[in-house]
């Protein structure tokens, strides 16, 4: 299970700092009063930015774990929400995806670059309209793009300062924003996926 680490840092500087080591969650999610053998279970590692963990605990008796994400890593997606953002401004900005996939992929080939670009999408702008229906008012003339919500909030990484705004709110945000279950083709959430409960290994640092 996936929880917020309030961090201000870029996905560059949480790796050169190793703020994983930082991250603190001292009590257990499933028994906040205790009585439980909650503690902390090293760490996971992600593709990118290089060298990125994730701090991770485990509740033995609820058979679950929990990492803290911090602010600058996309959830359940590769990268950083700044790069996610990237692309999302660049495709509402460009004459066509397909246009916006010739400058940015050249690594593969275009229909898959299409569904690259495509996903990151709709995922961002599926958040921004949740946002509007959670929050209401304050987004209520606000259209569900990056730029609108960038011009409205008067920031730059809208989707980083989005997850402080709406941090009570993370678990029922779909990804990169949010860390709501995913959904079946029938519908319903998925159970979360925990994390392996062993331990990490050999060489990385808890």
């Amino acid at each position: 299970m996936q929880l917020r680490f309030e961090c201000h840092l870029t996905g560059a500087d949480y790796v050169i700092q190793q703020a994983w080591l930082d991250a603190s969650l001292p009590r257990c999610p499933l028994h906040p009063q205790g009585g439980c053998h909650f503690a902390r279970h090293g760490t996971y590692a992600r593709v990118s930015p290089p060298g990125t963990r994730v701090a991770r605990w485990y509740c033995p008796e609820g058979h679950r774990t929990f990492s803290l994400l911090p602010d600058c890593l996309a959830a359940r997606l590769s990268g950083t929400l700044a790069e996610v953002e990237a692309v999302v401004s660049a495709a509402e900005q460009a004459p066509s995806l397909e246009a916006l996939c010739k400058q940015h992929r050249l690594d593969i080939e275009l229909p898959g670059a299409l569904r690259w670009v495509r996903r990151r999408v709709q995922d961002v702008h599926s958040a921004l309209h949740r946002i509007k229906g959670i929050l209401g008012e304050p987004f209520a003339l606000v259209e569900p793009t990056l730029t609108a919500f960038a011009d409205h909030l008067e920031v730059e990484q809208v989707l980083v300062a989005l997850r402080g705004i709406a941090a009570a709110w993370l678990d029922a945000l779909p990804k990169p924003l949010g860390f709501a279950p995913r959904r079946h083709p029938g519908g319903g959430a998925l159970p979360r996926v925990q994390h392996r409960a062993g331990p990490d290994p050999p060489g990385c640092q808890a």
